[in-house]
């Protein structure tokens, strides 16, 4: 899976963080980072025509190709970690067991209890 973003490094380092993955491959415009127990990782590319998407999505606004899920044990715990490492908190809140953050570069992620 690879997000478009404005700077692959920055956004990189951020679910890096978020994640505590590693970078395993990095190009000018294009960066690879994975889990080091293993499965799939996540690209990152710059693209300089890129658009954040727009949550809630609205008609003729730029939309969301995607969003990642991540499953966590307490929402505020994970909510105040993903804010630390560079999300913020979405103003639309859809429901009470999820948490709607917006990664660096405007890309939807939900924490969700599990």
């Amino acid at each position: 899976m690879v997000l478009d973003c404005p700077d692959a490094h920055a956004l990189a380092d951020f679910y890096r963080r978020l994640l505590g993955w590693e970078v395993t491959y990095s190009e000018p415009d294009w960066v690879l980072v994975r889990d080091p127990d293993g499965g799939t990782g996540l690209s990152f590319q710059s693209e300089p025509g890129y658009q954040a998407p727009v949550w809630p999505e609205r008609p003729g606004e730029q939309q969301k190709m995607l969003h990642l899920d991540m499953r966590v044990d307490d929402l505020d715990e994970a909510e105040a970690y993903a804010v630390a490492a560079g999300a913020r908190r979405a103003d639309f809140q859809p429901q009470d067991d999820v948490r709607v953050l917006l990664d660096p570069s405007g890309h939807p992620l939900c924490l969700f209890l599990h």
